[in-house]
C-alpha cells in the first residue's frame, strides 16, 4: 500500500514506459557514428556535427565510462549495468533514465537532469552532482559514498539504504525524501532542506546539520550521535525523542536528546 504520507511522483506514469519495448533500437555502428557526431558537435562548440540524442534507446550494459557526454539526451533511455565511470555528462538530460545498478563512480553529473530516473543499486561513488534534478529519483540501495551534492534538488527522492557517508549535500532540497535506513555518518547536511523527509532508522552518526530545515522530518530511531544540530530550524522536542543521541550530540538552544547507553 502506498505511503499516503509522501509526496506523488509527476514521473509515476514513467514505470509504465520501462516495460515498453525501446523506440531506438540501435546497431553496435550506430550508436558508435552518434558518439563521433556528438564528440565533434563539442570540439567545435555545437557548429559541426550533432548532439547525441538516444531517448528511449536500450543501451545496457554499455561501456561510456571517460567519455565526454555533456549535454546528451538520454532521457527514458534503457541503461542497465551501463558503465559511465569517470564520464563528463553535465547538462545532460536523463529524465526517466533507468540506470539500475549502473556504474557512474567519479562521473561528473553536474547540472544534470535525472528527475523520475530509475538508479536503484547504482554505483555514484565520488561523483559530482552538484545542482542536478534528481526529482523523484529512485536510488534505494545506491552507494553515494563521498558525492558532492550540493544545492542538489532531490525532493521526494527515494533513497532508502542507499550509503551517502561523508557526501556534499549542503543547501540540497530534500523536502519529502526517503531515508529509511540510509547511512548519512560523516555527511555535510549544513543548510540542506528536509522537512517532512524521513530518516526513520538512519545513521547520522557525525553528520553536520548545522542551519539545516527539519521541520516534520521524522527521526524514528535515527542515530544523531555526534551529529552538529546547531542552528537546524524547525527542530522539536518530539521528533529528538524519537531518535538517538549522545553525549557529543550538539543540539540547538533549549532541546535535548537522550543519551544510549548501549552507543
Amino acid at each position: 500500500m502506498a505511503d499516503p504520507n509522501r509526496p506523488q511522483s509527476p514521473f509515476a506514469a514513467m514505470a509504465g514506459l520501462s516495460a515498453r519495448t525501446p523506440v531506438q533500437v540501435l546497431s553496435p555502428s550506430e550508436i558508435e557514428k552518434i558518439l563521433e557526431l556528438h564528440r565533434l558537435y563539442l570540439k567545435t562548440e555545437y557548429h559541426e556535427g550533432h548532439r547525441a540524442n538516444f531517448t528511449s534507446a536500450d543501451l545496457s550494459g554499455r561501456d561510456f565510462s571517460g567519455l565526454d557526454l555533456r549535454g546528451i539526451r538520454m532521457d527514458r533511455a534503457v541503461l542497465r549495468g551501463a558503465d559511465f565511470t569517470g564520464a563528463r555528462l553535465q547538462s545532460a538530460n536523463l529524465i526517466g533514465a533507468i540506470l539500475e545498478q549502473a556504474r557512474l563512480d567519479r562521473s561528473d553529473l553536474s547540472r544534470a537532469r535525472l528527475s523520475g530516473a530509475n538508479l536503484v543499486s547504482a554505483s555514484l561513488e565520488g561523483a559530482r552532482l552538484a545542482k542536478t534534478d534528481m526529482e523523484f529519483a529512485l536510488m534505494g540501495n545506491a552507494a553515494l559514498q563521498d558525492a558532492k551534492l550540493c544545492e542538489a534538488d532531490m525532493s521526494g527522492a527515494q533513497l532508502d539504504a542507499a550509503v551517502l557517508s561523508h557526501a556534499d549535500l549542503r543547501n540540497a532540497n530534500l523536502r519529502g525524501a526517503g531515508f529509511r535506513g540510509a547511512r548519512l555518518d560523516g555527511a555535510d547536511l549544513r543548510d540542506a532542506r528536509l522537512g517532512s523527509a524521513f530518516l526513520v532508522g538512519a545513521s547520522l552518526r557525525g553528520a553536520d546539520l548545522r542551519g539545516a530545515y527539519m521541520r516534520l522530518a521524522k527521526l524514528d530511531h535515527a542515530d544523531l550521535s555526534d551529529a552538529n544540530l546547531v542552528g537546524a530550524e524547525g527542530l522539536t522536542q518530539a521528533q529528538l525523542d524519537q531518535a538517538h543521541c549522545s553525549s557529543g550530540t550538539t543540539l540547538p538552544d533549549g532541546l535535548m536528546g537522550v543519551e544510549h547507553a548501549k552507543r
